[in-house]
């Protein structure tokens, strides 16, 4: 295991019956492990019972008397090569989120320069609550990692995601986060968000594109290892941490930045919603209303997608296909006509998915060698758990495509 100093934090909620386990697991990987606790947490598992596991004091107070400096949470944050608060209750996940330093926990998160890692767990609700999903995005890009939530039975008597990851599972993905991945020194471009197209100085074209997907994807494989360079349309949204972001107004100022920006990439995925078309003239004034109809012509904007994949030496390209209808034909249309080597598929217009939502499902549709159509559906789930499924069927076949060119 890469981390060799981690602080354990752990909050209120059943789940903590989990954590004493996962102390020894993480010993048993050679790691030193220094228990945090809040008060909520001490109601259910007592701190005698990780001094036990751990070997250690448990910390569970702001103002450590005991410590060197007397200031507790610095001495954890220097000391940490790594945090991970497992349960993180969504009390916990909103006082990160927030900046809060309220308690010792929520204090050494901000004091220390070491990754974060949390495994969610809470009530099914309480999960895919729009204030926790809220929380969970910012978090996410300011480089924090999830661990989690799994699916299942939980305390309450309810079913759904909001489980904590047991402990042998967190500690896998704890260490497939630090090893070497597949995207380390990988070139990713990514295109995300919609794009405008003006009409007069006032009004135009564009789509509800929130760029959620997008920012999803480039976070995901920025954890990956990846350099990520994201070319954004106009959206609300804070880049993610690590991230390079290349701010465009309109289809023909996006494909001027990939353009300027393909050189060198690796894997190409183009999550956003370019406008197909634009006004074939724009007013220098606004258009005055003069209660008789209007007409506007309309011309088609730049193939950005097309262009990638027609490149002598393309990347691996991805496209989306956001549809409302005939999704699987559309999308495999579209991955034929501009022979691209992947296409997700999107279905629009539904209710808290796609569009302004958090939440999204995909089909993802290849070629294989023999020429045949294959897919693989990614069930509705939030847009960051979405990405990192998306980004691991993109390096199975990217890496097949490699050594496919290399066997040649």
């Amino acid at each position: 295991m890469k981390y060799q100093h981690i602080v354990l934090g752990v909050t209120g909620g059943i789940a903590a019956y989990k954590s004493p386990d996962l102390v020894r697991r993480l010993r048993e990987q050679g790691a030193k492990v220094r228990v945090v606790m809040t008060q909520g947490a001490q109601q259910f598992v007592t701190p005698l019972t990780f001094q036990a596991v751990s070997g250690h004091s448990v910390h569970t107070t702001l103002l450590d008397a005991q410590a060197e400096s007397a200031f507790g949470h610095i001495d954890l944050a220097r000391w940490a090569d790594g945090v991970l608060i497992a349960p993180a209750s969504a009390q916990a996940l909103a006082k990160l989120a927030q900046g809060f330093a309220d308690d010792l926990l929520s204090t050494l998160c901000l004091a220390t320069q070491a990754p974060i890692y949390v495994a969610p767990a809470m009530n099914q609700q309480m999960w895919k609550a729009p204030a926790t999903q809220r929380n969970c995005q910012l978090l996410r890009q300011h480089g924090v990692t999830f661990l989690g939530p799994a699916e299942g039975a939980q305390a309450c008597g309810e079913t759904g995601a909001g489980r904590m990851l047991e402990p042998l599972d967190i500690v896998e993905q704890l260490s497939h986060t630090t090893s070497a991945s597949p995207l380390a020194n990988k070139k990713v471009l990514i295109t995300a968000g919609p794009t405008r197209e003006d009409i007069d100085p006032v009004r135009f074209i564009s789509n509800r594109s929130s760029g959620r997907m997008g920012y999803a994807v480039a976070q995901a494989a920025h954890a990956l290892g990846a350099e990520v360079q994201l070319i954004s349309g106009p959206v609300n949204l804070t880049p993610p941490a690590g991230v390079s972001r290349i701010d465009v107004y309109s289809a023909q100022d996006m494909l001027n930045a990939v353009q300027q920006q393909l050189s060198g990439t690796d894997i190409f995925i183009a999550t956003a919603a370019v406008a197909d078309y634009r006004p074939a003239q724009q007013a220098a004034q606004k258009i005055k209303k003069n209660n008789t109809q209007a007409s506007l012509e309309l011309e088609p904007t730049p193939d950005i997608l097309a262009w990638v994949s027609a490149q002598t030496k393309a990347p691996f390209t991805v496209g989306f296909a956001a549809e409302t209808h005939d999704v699987a034909e559309y999308a495999k249309r579209k991955l034929a006509h501009k022979k691209l080597d992947m296409i997700a598929a999107n279905q629009v217009g539904l209710a808290d998915q796609g569009f302004d939502s958090a939440y999204n499902a995909l089909t993802l549709f290849w070629q294989n060698p023999n020429g045949l159509i294959e897919e693989h559906a990614l069930a509705l789930t939030d847009k960051f758990h979405l990405a990192q499924q998306l980004l691991e069927s993109v390096m199975q076949r990217y890496q097949k495509k490699i050594l496919t060119i290399s066997a040649r």
